[in-house]
């Protein structure tokens, strides 16, 4: 068999060969790199331990396991089935048993412990020296040091976890696709926007409807429906339903594997030394223990929690003068709100969306990266693509050297999550004298176009398109010798700053007046839409910042345990968050049943990094502002300090030697217009 994984890729810049790839190469593939692995690493331990001998060489190691790893979980999230799944089941704990294999291979370690205590680091430069301590500290987390018996229990821990939290995943997946909401009364439809009921009649079409529309649980469509949809009974089931994922009675419930994995996760700390999980996560991030999380959490629920209660009595106000006789609930928070946010401000997603043309928002976010990092992008119609959806592009430098290639995926499918994300098919790197440019993605789900419109974005979404952008641009301007430490591969509560900052440019007239026109006119956004859309930029922050601040608990809550709660996962969640609950708590949801960052995608411990990054974009981004959104010099070093640098200093480091101080919290809640601006 014609394996394309081990075949020499000829596409454009050896681009992933998409169009070649079936299913049944997968397996062949991973099987060989596996193989190809453990030949790399008993190689290695023939030579002498030194840095390029052992920390270089094992760096290097793995190459073919890497690229089909990549390929195939990025496509189990984007372009999945349910053989997909299937193997994935199948291989994931083969992947981890080989992974545990290397980190606690006794001889291995023997040979990076050697090198960590006596290899002469005046001779190493910075990056050099942080690849050596990751390198020895990566097997200390492993379990390196651990005795035998121990060692067979974390790799068992290890497997059970990779394979508990693929299902978690799947289980949020197929309960979210089962359900659908089948409209075909008018009266059910009313108070959507002609474009959101435009977008669900082509839904009914396409699951085999003649007529009516069809809601799901897809944010393009769940979303604008718990804007405008003036049946309340409807929206309540469309609510219950989005916070039912993974915890209706059926076989996609996920309470037992939460508590699974919960339990699994304290014991492999406990082994590794630690009193609990978040302990083990947190010290390889810029919050380092626990402590400074809730530091962090009290001093923005000191100001916004009060603010909040203040924000939720204008909601039921409003409700009131609209004649509304009702307890206001969670179902209803979307829809007064939106009612408020136009008394207020006049302003709204309909209003809006006309000027936020796909291609526009897309061709803007180029633009200011152009100006910003003297980067363009270039359509190419002859790189293999998973979908035909995909859209791909060269990136070039001011030189029109080769940068990056560059994928995005826009709309909701079948056998594609929920959600935004950004991520990679093959990393940077410098080895043998070659400067190797990242392959980079970004996969979201916006409203596809219609028989008469385009894809016209919420404002939301393009806040959403920027961010994943920001994150793109984390990985394209990777500038690094080491795959493992470029890009994105940085400390989780790091990751976000270039995202969360990129979102800023959204806001401000000089960034919008570049992309920011009518389809139908060409007309450049009015300027009071611009003031409009900066004047409510703070609207319900308060709100929304107790709403991150509350999952972030909610995660910290579940991993910072260091003796297993025997309550139900419902329990659990309630006395979690009471604090921080606004609204009365519903038994027939929770948050942490699809709770799928922390229980599936990596953010357990994790969740508070959001508001973390928060904390340094606003503080970076006020840099900007104070001298210019474009100002070359700021951007420079923001590209230079921290978006080439990816993981080779400690991120602090990194930011002080952009923004020449550490960061506060005053930044963050001054833009939040939490505090005044002094």
């Amino acid at each position: 068999m014609n394996n394309p994984f081990l075949l020499p890729y000829t596409a454009p810049f050896e681009a992933i060969p998409f169009d070649k790839i079936k299913l049944e190469h997968y397996l062949p593939a991973f099987e060989a790199g596996i193989t190809q692995g453990k030949k790399d690493v008993e190689d290695l331990k023939k030579n002498a331990p030194s840095f390029e001998n052992t920390i270089e060489t094992l760096e290097r190691s793995g190459k073919l396991l890497g690229e089909v790893s990549s390929v195939f979980f990025n496509l189990n999230s984007s372009e999945t089935s349910d053989e997909m799944q299937q193997l994935a089941q199948e291989v994931s704990p083969k992947l981890t048993a080989f992974s545990s294999e290397i980190s606690m291979d006794e001889d291995l370690f023997k040979l990076v412990k050697e090198v960590f205590e006596h290899e002469d680091r005046t001779k190493l430069n910075d990056e050099q020296i942080y690849l050596l301590d990751k390198t020895y500290k990566g097997f200390v987390r492993s379990g390196a040091n651990l005795n035998k018996e121990d060692k067979e229990k974390l790799k068992e821990i290890n497997s059970k976890l990779a394979k508990l939290t693929l299902t978690f995943s799947e289980n949020v997946m197929k309960d979210s696709q089962d359900f659908e909401l089948w409209l075909t009364n008018e009266d059910d439809a009313k108070g959507l926007p002609n474009g959101i009921k435009e977008a669900a009649e082509l839904m009914a079409k396409s699951r085999g409807k003649d007529s009516g529309w069809m809601i799901t649980l897809d944010y393009p469509s769940y979303i604008p429906f718990m804007k405008y949809a003036e049946n309340r009974e409807l929206r309540k089931q469309l609510n219950e339903a989005f916070g039912a994922r993974g915890f209706n009675d059926n076989d996609y419930n996920n309470e037992s594997i939460i508590k699974e994995i919960v339990a699994l996760r304290l014991q492999k700390a406990n082994l590794l030394g630690y009193t609990t999980y978040a302990n083990y996560v947190l010290e390889e991030r810029m919050a380092e223990k626990p402590e400074k999380v809730y530091q962090l959490w009290e001093e923005l629920l000191e100001v916004a929690l009060p603010k909040s209660k203040v924000e939720l009595e204008e909601i039921k106000d409003i409700a009131k003068r609209l004649g509304d006789d009702i307890t206001v609930e969670a179902w209803d928070f979307s829809y007064y709100g939106e009612k408020l946010k136009n008394e207020k401000f006049s302003i709204n997603d309909e209003l809006l969306k006309p000027y936020f043309k796909l291609e526009n928002v897309l061709n803007g976010a180029f633009t200011i990266a152009e100006k910003l990092y003297d980067i363009t992008f270039h359509k190419r119609e002859d790189i293999p693509t998973y979908h035909k959806d995909v859209m791909t592009y060269e990136v070039k430098d001011k030189n029109g050297d080769f940068v990056a290639l560059f994928y995005a995926d826009f709309f909701p499918r079948d056998g594609k999550r929920a959600g935004a994300w950004m991520t990679s098919f093959r990393g940077q790197n410098k080895y043998d004298n070659k400067n190797q440019r990242p392959f980079i993605s970004i996969v979201c789900n916006f409203t596809k176009p219609t028989e008469t419109k385009p894809s016209l974005l919420t404002f939301n979404e393009v806040t959403t398109l920027f961010h994943e952008f920001g994150h793109a641009l984390h990985g394209m301007l990777a500038d690094g010798h080491y795959e493992s430490l470029s890009g994105t591969s940085v400390f989780w509560d790091f990751v976000e700053l270039p995202s969360q900052l990129m979102e800023n440019w959204c806001y401000e007239k000089e960034a919008l007046n570049l992309f920011a026109k009518h389809y139908e006119t060409g007309e450049v956004i009015p300027m009071k839409y611009v003031e409009k859309i900066k004047e409510s930029a703070q609207f319900l922050g308060a709100y929304q910042t107790v709403r991150q601040t509350s999952l972030g608990q909610l995660d910290m809550a579940w991993h910072n345990q260091s003796e297993i709660k025997e309550s139900s996962v419902l329990d659990f969640e309630k006395e979690a968050t009471k604090r921080t609950t606004l609204f009365p708590f519903n038994e027939k949801t929770t948050t942490s049943c699809a709770f799928s960052h922390i229980f599936a995608g990596g953010y357990a411990a994790g969740y508070y990094s959001y508001k973390w990054a928060e904390v340094l974009e606003a503080d970076a981004f006020e840099y900007f502002l104070d001298n210019g959104i474009f100002n070359k010099e700021i951007a420079t070093s923001f590209k230079e300090n921290v978006l080439s640098k990816g993981g080779s200093k400690h991120p602090m480091e990194l930011y002080k030697a952009f923004r020449g101080a550490a960061p506060n919290t005053k930044a963050l809640l001054k833009k939040g217009g939490l505090i005044p601006i002094k």
